[in-house]
């Protein structure tokens, strides 16, 4: 990559005017060439395709393509970038930017997770999902999605997991049996009313609660075990949704990573499975 920077700088210096304006914008544009052809940087910068071409090939590379697959090849590492690129979201967040505020946004959600993920209750929540007996999931209808995802994502590293919608009006799934060894995951919502009311349901049949929501609901610590709290809810937001969609991928993964060999060897008969009934004729 230096290789390739270093080449690009010299002929800025002493190619011809052609080959400084295509130096100087490959220099520029390293980012962005995958999603370029010989073509559409000729019109660019106002030169024929030929010119670009001449000048990939005094590069060392047969095309764009050519150029495409080093940049592949040597691409380093995102961390390297992380400081420039947080200073630059910074700086564009400042300026008013809406979509620099989103992303910036983000980033602070993330690192969020990631020092609960080095809290204590995050192993206990990873060591209870796979060591409890049976697990159920529960969700407002409306993160329905997410809780199936969720869901399916368990079944990557144990038997056992289930989605209750509450359909049924009972979840007699959970609460109609004598097992002592079931672990209830809430994902709460503003809109979930029946969270506080299942999570202390289950804790009177005896049942293990995991709590994922706000930072602020007060019942958490005297109806579920273990609560895993969501960052600070921004104001022009009622569900937390991305923060909640983050923070379960990445329990989920823990998951995973915690299950080991046993993970690998359900997740190779998965796959299996899938190619046996995915693609099934009708008959």
């Amino acid at each position: 990559m230096e290789d390739l920077s270093q080449k690009l700088r010299e002929y800025i210096k002493v190619g011809t005017p052609a080959e400084r304006r295509i130096a100087k914008y490959f220099s520029e544009h390293l980012n962005e060439l995958p999603f370029e052809t010989a073509s559409s940087v000729a019109d660019r910068l106002e030169l024929s395709p030929m010119t670009v071409g001449r000048f990939l090939r005094s590069l060392g590379y047969h095309g764009l393509d050519g150029i495409k697959v080093h940049l592949k090849d040597n691409l380093a590492p995102v961390t390297l970038h992380l400081p420039n690129i947080l200073e630059q979201l910074q700086k564009d967040a400042s300026e008013g930017r809406p979509l620099a505020t989103q992303i910036a946004e983000q980033v602070e959600m993330l690192q969020h997770i990631y020092n609960l993920a080095n809290q204590p209750q995050w192993l206990e929540a990873v060591t209870t999902i796979l060591s409890s007996g049976n697990v159920f999931i529960t969700a407002h209808p409306s993160l329905a999605g997410l809780g199936r995802r969720f869901c399916d994502r368990l079944t990557f590293a144990r038997d056992h997991v289930l989605f209750l919608d509450g359909a049924n009006g009972s979840y007699v799934e959970l609460l109609g049996g004598q097992s002592q060894d079931e672990l209830l995951i809430v994902i709460d919502s503003p809109r979930f009313v029946a969270s506080r009311l299942l999570a202390r349901s289950a804790r009177r049949a005896g049942h293990k609660v995991l709590l994922a929501t706000g930072q602020f609901t007060e019942w958490a610590h005297e109806f579920a075990n273990i609560t895993l709290s969501l960052p600070p809810q921004r104001a022009n937001s009622r569900e937390n949704l991305s923060a909640m969609m983050s923070l379960l991928e990445f329990l989920a993964i823990a998951v995973i990573q915690a299950a080991g060999e046993t993970a690998e060897t359900r997740i190779r008969r998965i796959e299996e499975l899938q190619g046996m009934f995915a693609y099934a004729p009708l008959r």
